[in-house]
């Protein structure tokens, strides 16, 4: 198939990852990944489950396989923060509220730093008393949601304003589990908190209560392999029935990676990447003419709302083409000098932050050899939107439009 452009809307996080476990492929029950999950039914109940992953796909399937399961061992590699999703049933009082303030609720999301109509306290963490910054916290925990993260403006830039809300967390914590010592493994204590995704659950810390299920940490005891009836630690041996993998993604360039793109002198984006992706805005690729991608590396992406986000990329890009076709031109590429400059400049705001600290899959941590690279535009939505029109203004600077022959 032929087409003049070529529009990458392969998703952030559509690539899932299955770890090289000595002899999955032995194993002789049930095998399953949260990514590639079967559209029936899956039962677990009488069955002995074993989870391996406490990322958000972990975190939000685990109690439901509690409930089911005779026996549930969680594998956890690292602890992940995790708050209340705050899921509930909408009263008709409530869809009718949305519905009547949803073009400020549109407004507010455009102009906001996630893509949401969050609006977070209006003072620094510690200009307030510690009453404030309590019932600050207490309120945005009981809406619940990852907007936790972003209770006070300066909690992912200030190291004493994140402990603040560090400490709120693991008291709320430790509140829900019995076992102090089970408490101390499910706490991070490894990376600020926000610096990676927050997670979202549903009585996930709960369940760590019950007498069915068991919490292994495969840091001190690792996976060494999966035979027939089981997995395989350094420690012992785990009958199971079922092995659900919840192993995550190889986040932003996964999917692009697995493509065969390849631009000027045959030159393949994968190879082009290979110290880390490149690119212009997160749209264009040097090389690469008349290619876009949407919400990849280089946009804020995954710290933004994601619906929201392709929303304006593919607006901008529709407005891109649409202006080449106007003025005579048949395509267009972002310039060598425009790539390195906005790839310093990610790299410099990401800097001020606290987010480089965490080993997370913003970085490519979770996945062996993928280089270690702050991928997105750190400093908000709108800013970005901001500066995506200002380009787009200035007859696309940073771009090299290419006349038609």
């Amino acid at each position: 198939m032929t087409a003049r452009f070529c529009v990458m809307v392969t998703g952030a996080l559509s690539a899932a990852i299955t770890p090289k476990f000595n002899g999955l492929q032995t194993f002789e029950g049930e095998l399953y990944h949260t990514a590639h999950w079967p559209h029936e039914d899956v039962d677990f109940a009488g069955k002995r489950v074993g989870v391996i992953g406490t990322g958000s796909s972990g975190i939000q399937s685990i109690p439901i396989v509690a409930e089911q399961a005779v026996q549930l061992y969680v594998f956890q590699r690292t602890p992940n923060y995790s708050v209340p999703a705050g899921n509930k049933p909408l009263t008709p009082e409530d869809i009718a509220d949305i519905k009547a303030n949803y073009a400020e609720r549109r407004r507010l999301s455009w102009r906001s730093g996630g893509g949401s109509p969050h609006i977070a306290h209006p003072n620094r963490t510690m200009d307030v008393s510690p009453e404030e910054r309590r019932q600050a916290f207490e309120n945005r925990w009981q809406l619940g949601g990852v907007l936790f993260a972003k209770t006070f403006p300066d909690q992912m830039v200030d190291p004493v304003a994140n402990e603040e809300a560090r400490k709120f967390y693991e008291e709320k914590i430790r509140a829900l589990i019995d076992d102090p010592q089970v408490a101390d493994m499910l706490i991070p204590d490894d990376h600020p908190i926000g610096t990676k995704r927050i997670c979202t659950d549903s009585n996930y810390f709960q369940i760590f209560n019950r007498p069915n299920v068991e919490l292994i940490s495969v840091r001190k005891t690792p996976i060494q392999s999966i035979d027939a009836t089981g997995i395989n630690t350094t420690d012992a041996h785990f009958d199971l029935d079922v092995i659900v993998l919840a192993t995550g993604f190889d986040a932003m360039t996964g999917a692009l990676s697995k493509i065969d793109i390849v631009g000027r002198g045959g030159q393949a984006l994968r190879d082009d990447w290979r110290h880390g992706p490149r690119t212009y805005l997160g749209l264009g690729v040097d090389g690469f003419p008349n290619l876009f991608i949407v919400s990849g590396p280089g946009a804020p992406a995954v710290l933004a709302n994601m619906v929201l986000h392709a929303e304006a990329h593919v607006n901008w890009i529709a407005d891109c083409i649409d202006h080449l076709d106007k003025h005579g031109y048949a395509g267009i590429e972002a310039r060598l000098e425009a790539v390195n400059l906005w790839i310093a400049e990610c790299a410099a705001r990401a800097e001020a932050t606290l987010f480089p600290k965490a080993d997370s899959w913003y970085m490519g941590a979770n996945v062996p050899g993928k280089p270690r690279v702050f991928m997105l535009f750190v400093s908000g939505f709108a800013v970005y939107n901001d500066i995506c029109a200002e380009v787009a203004a200035a007859g696309y600077s940073g771009f090299e439009l290419i006349k038609a022959p």
